[in-house]
């Protein structure tokens, strides 16, 4: 019961909808109380209209009366029976049943309706003078009256037995449909993505919501103001800090190329691996950056084995020095339809994540394939792979995985996330052996509308590169 009323406190579609059918209860329960009364009085009315039929058709006719001796006839009901008899034979009478006529009516009732009591059990008589002078009564047992008055009472309220429960289906499913908009707003706004701050539309909402939904709107708009102003500041900062450390890179360099003391270049080789971490976190920033902002990218058809190719002459002294066998082993190319930028941003990032971790001897295949829901990029390693742990949170700026000896910004698959996220494309982690679970392969779902097939010239084409071993 405390649960229901924290339910009923908390939910204004369970506390209106109860409302509702509790107002529709009571005003069941006090028009059924009405109809059932009315009804019941209108029998007897109707009853007792038969009663004056009666004794005008006997007046109306100058019938005369002869008392039944003998068994009723066949089909005769003594409980609806109605009963004439001369009022003046009361005094007459041999019984105290119907069964025996005449009954002991008292001579001195007036004209008119009356309830009379024969032995306990009431009848209702009508008393009436008829033209010759001669008063009749026309009487019927009052339970025979009553049983019927309720059983047409009660069929009254049959109505109202079917359209209770009707209305409160109808009052349940109308509450559900109105609120219906709030749930799908709600929906809407939980699946959309981090960077999607843009305004909720609020054309089809009820009246009532509308205002909440503009003040969402207007915090949206404070959050995505917020959220550029620190992308600007961070990209600012990442530009203020290329130039000097640029510049500390050169003097490095410099510095490199001298005749130098053993213990001075013990100490100076830390100094230059620092600044080359350095340059390379402030290159991941920019990139971060840009792969944040939601500003409109020119998109363009492009050779998904074209973008592998460029990404692949970039990283493979990488690749040979550790000595990885790296290339594309899918056949079939694809183009899509997409930024140039952003597409090999986006797998140079997956590519060099995978170069770093897997170990030296190893193996990275890259591959595309066409899909009936999109284009499915996938890179394959055999380093240690991702626990299922950490799958979720290797996407955090800065996270980079425990017991790991590699450098790096751990920025690389934020920029991938920033940018699948952008566009609408999915991304998953998987092993590259289940069994073992061992290897990382990334797969990544562009949407139907960034692909469209090569012609028939570009299919078959063979691009698979291996590096020297």
């Amino acid at each position: 019961m405390d649960g229901f009323k924290k339910r009923l406190s908390e939910s204004v579609q369970l506390r209106l909808s109860v409302t509702l059918s509790l107002a529709i209860l009571l005003v069941a329960l006090v028009a059924s109380v009405f109809a059932f009364v009315s009804a019941f009085d209108e029998t007897h009315e109707q009853q007792d209209d038969t009663l004056r039929q009666v004794a005008m058709l006997f007046d109306r006719q100058h019938m005369t009366l002869d008392y039944p001796q003998g068994p009723a006839n066949k089909g005769d009901d003594e409980e609806s029976r109605v009963i004439i008899q001369y009022l003046s034979d009361g005094p007459h009478a041999t019984g105290i049943s119907d069964e025996a006529l005449p009954l002991p009516f008292p001579t001195r009732l007036a004209d008119g309706l009356a309830t009379v009591a024969v032995d306990g059990e009431n009848f209702r008589v009508l008393v009436h003078t008829t033209a010759r002078g001669e008063r009749i009564s026309v009487a019927q047992e009052s339970d025979a009256r009553d049983k019927d008055a309720r059983e047409s009472a009660w069929r009254s309220l049959l109505p109202f037995l079917i359209l209770f429960p009707v209305l409160l289906l109808v009052v349940s499913d109308l509450v559900r449909k109105l609120f219906r908009p709030i749930g799908v707003l709600a929906a809407e706004i939980d699946q959309r993505a981090e960077q999607a701050l843009h305004p909720i539309e609020e054309q089809h909402l009820p009246t009532e919501v509308r205002p909440f939904v503009v003040a969402i709107n207007r915090l949206l708009a404070r959050v995505e103001h917020s959220m550029d102003d620190q992308r600007r500041f961070v990209a600012d900062a990442a530009h203020e800090l290329r130039s000097p450390m640029t510049a500390l890179s050169l003097q490095a360099d410099r510095l490199a190329a001298t005749e130098l003391p053993p213990i001075s270049r013990e100490r100076f080789e830390p100094l230059a691996r620092g600044i080359k971490r350095g340059r390379q976190l402030i290159d991941q920033l920019l990139s971060l950056a840009a792969a944040q902002s939601m500003t409109e990218r020119v998109h363009t058809p492009l050779s998904v084995h074209a973008v592998y190719r460029q990404v692949l002459e970039d990283l493979l002294p990488l690749a040979e020095l550790k000595q990885i066998d790296i290339g594309v082993v899918s056949t079939e190319d694809v183009q899509v339809v997409f930024n140039e930028m952003d597409l090999c941003t986006l797998v140079k990032n997956l590519v060099d994540n995978a170069l770093r971790y897997t170990p030296a001897g190893g193996r990275i295949d890259l591959s595309v394939a066409l899909m009936p829901d999109g284009v499915q990029l996938q890179i394959k390693d055999s380093g240690p792979g991702i626990s299922l742990e950490e799958q979720a949170r290797v996407f955090d700026p800065f996270y980079r995985s425990l017991g790991t000896d590699e450098s790096g910004s751990g920025l690389g698959l934020s920029i991938v996330k920033a940018i699948t996220e952008r566009i609408g494309a999915r991304i998953q982690l998987s092993f590259t052996d289940e069994h073992e679970q061992r290897g990382l392969c990334v797969t990544v779902w562009l949407p139907a509308d960034r692909f469209e097939n090569l012609d028939a010239r570009d299919r078959g084409e063979q691009t698979t590169k291996r590096s020297a071993q």
